[in-house]
């Protein structure tokens, strides 16, 4: 069947309808939650713990039943085949856990399962087959190395020796983004002994059905699918939300954290740290400030993105690459956090980087991206680039893949398209490459060109506009990268500049008005300020007072 989110305006629409279902439910879970527990905390704080796996399940499960949808109302559809499947087995134990779940068919299948056998079991004859031997797909464990258990007992120690030194009001920064160098100084500045915190691993519990019982607020003039998702969240809710709360708040209060940290600074732990987000929305509820670093690319130039949205949401401040919001206070602009104290020199005579991207096969949570199956129009863009270029310099041409497959097999459909192409399983460190790299080519809307250009590596950039939806404000920023030659439109463009340059990168690359564009790019999405700890710990200091 047709994508119905192939229609790119449905898709924008369709988020900004689910947004607004989401700050209903997230309401009243709140209360559902507080009244099971026997607490009283805020909506903020349930924000914080449940916000992400509430946004995500929604959008998620609104996609499923659309196509389901469009399936039996196009479609002459008289029966469909599905497994027996037990309940307890498609609950999450945490954000983690989910997370590896959405992603694969397992899941995926039992989730249209319980969508045909609620709502659609009178317009279709439903026959189950049991899946006894089936096993619900689960997130796959690395092997660790000596030197992943070598860290593991370090920072086990440093955690012990933090709590020795911790004061009760001190900043607190965990996942911060920052270099280690970096990290360290600003502590440093701020007047504290520099730690380094490790997260903690959530609680497991077992789902219980009979916890599962409680009704969601009954709202009879809302829509289908309102009902449908009110419905579905008390049996997909994550355990450690419900059955495992108890357990949760044990760990929280044998944390060797701040008691009453003055704020906390993160990056990364807001979205799938359950025992972080659960620590911090105590301490926010109780007046500590919350301060979310950009942690990538896409940020401050797209039209709709949840994770964006929620981030400024839940932080008192949130510290951007550069941009900023007329609009929102909120938003300070400090810097590429992961661009301070770094610099990377590339190779004039060396070869070529192209840096791709993967998504789940799967919608998640949304933003303008290509989603699901669109994947495979992307991929045939990256087919046309390479097909563009010229013998000799395909084989100059390394093609990093992204370290997530997501089951696309991104292996096999280069190899079979370009079987002599040069790839790299995208494992080892980028930086390794970049310097033995003479021109960066990106992709996608993300981090790479970010870093890139503010390393002053010569970069070429393209993508379908159609897919990366930016605002009309960042359009005039990419429109002066494609007057310079930086920016392209399609791949067919963007190889015939690699063409025209590869053979003297720089003396393209240096030209006083190409430079001038990129520090004003950079100016505004990934600036490194002459004096990046200093303007760091001013902001801090400045919140914090």
């Amino acid at each position: 069947m047709p994508y119905h989110w192939d229609d790119r305006e449905k898709l924008q629409k369709d988020y900004y309808y689910l947004q607004d279902v989401y700050e209903v439910l997230l309401k009243d879970i709140s209360k559902q939650l507080n009244q099971i527990h026997g607490v009283e905390y805020s909506v903020r704080y349930w924000r914080i713990l449940i916000g992400p796996w509430l946004g995500y399940f929604t959008q998620v499960l609104f996609d499923r039943w659309s196509m389901l949808e469009v399936v039996l109302n196009d479609c002459n559809v008289d029966a469909c085949i599905v497994l027996d499947r037990d309940e307890k087995s498609l609950i999450p134990n945490d954000m983690v856990h989910f997370n590896s779940l959405f992603v694969c068919d397992d899941w995926n299948e039992a989730i249209y399962t319980q969508l045909l056998k609620k709502y659609y079991s009178s317009k279709i004859d439903i026959q189950e087959l049991s899946s006894d031997d089936v096993v619900l797909c689960q997130a796959g464990q690395q092997k660790q190395s000596w030197v992943g258990r070598l860290k593991e007992v370090l920072f086990d120690c440093i955690n012990k020796t933090n709590g020795f030194l911790t004061d009760s009001n001190e900043y607190f920064f965990i996942s911060s983004y920052l270099p280690f160098n970096a990290n360290f100084k600003t502590q440093w500045r701020l007047g504290q002994w520099p730690k380094f915190w490790r997260l903690v691993n959530t609680p497991s519990t077992l789902p219980n059905l009979k916890w599962r019982q409680w009704t969601s607020t009954k709202y009879t003039h809302k829509d289908d699918f309102f009902n449908i998702v009110n419905e579905l969240i008390p049996r997909h809710i994550p355990t450690v939300y419900l059955e495992g709360y108890y357990s949760l708040d044990k760990a929280v209060q044998g944390l060797q954290w701040p008691k009453h940290p003055k704020v906390i600074f993160t990056s990364n732990s807001y979205n799938a740290d359950d025992v972080f987000k659960a620590w911090a929305a105590q301490k926010v509820d109780k007046g500590s400030r919350l301060i979310i670093g950009q942690h990538g690319g896409n940020f401050g130039m797209t039209p709709w993105s949840f994770l964006e949205e929620h981030q400024i949401e839940i932080s008192d401040i949130f510290l951007s690459w550069g941009w900023s919001n007329k609009n929102n206070s909120k938003i300070i602009p400090v810097g590429n956090l992961k661009g301070f104290g770094n610099h990377i020199n590339y190779d004039p005579n060396g070869g070529a980087l192209m840096v791709e991207m993967t998504v789940p096969r799967y919608s998640y949570h949304m933003y303008s991206i290509p989603v699901a199956s669109q994947w495979l129009l992307y991929f045939e863009d990256q087919c046309r680039f390479v097909n563009e270029l010229p013998i000799e310099l395909r084989s100059k041409l390394k093609i990093r893949l992204y370290r997530s497959d997501y089951g696309w097999d991104q292996k096999l459909r280069w190899t079979d398209r370009f079987p002599n192409i040069n790839l790299d399983p995208g494992i080892q460190p980028i930086k390794k490459i970049i310097r033995k790299s003479r021109l960066f080519v990106s992709t996608y809307n993300a981090t790479t060109y970010l870093e890139s250009l503010s390393w002053n590596m010569p970069t070429i950039i393209f993508w379908d506009g159609k897919y990366w939806e930016v605002t009309k404000e960042a359009e005039s920023y990419f429109n002066l990268l494609r007057d310079v030659g930086i920016f392209h439109d399609t791949p067919e463009s963007a190889a015939n500049k690699m063409v025209e340059v590869w053979d003297d990168v720089d003396k393209w690359w240096q030209n006083e008005e190409l430079q001038k564009v990129r520090i004003e790019f950079c100016d505004y999405f990934s600036r490194v300020p002459d004096n990046p700890l200093q303007v760091l710990q001013a902001t801090l200091d400045k919140v914090s007072s």
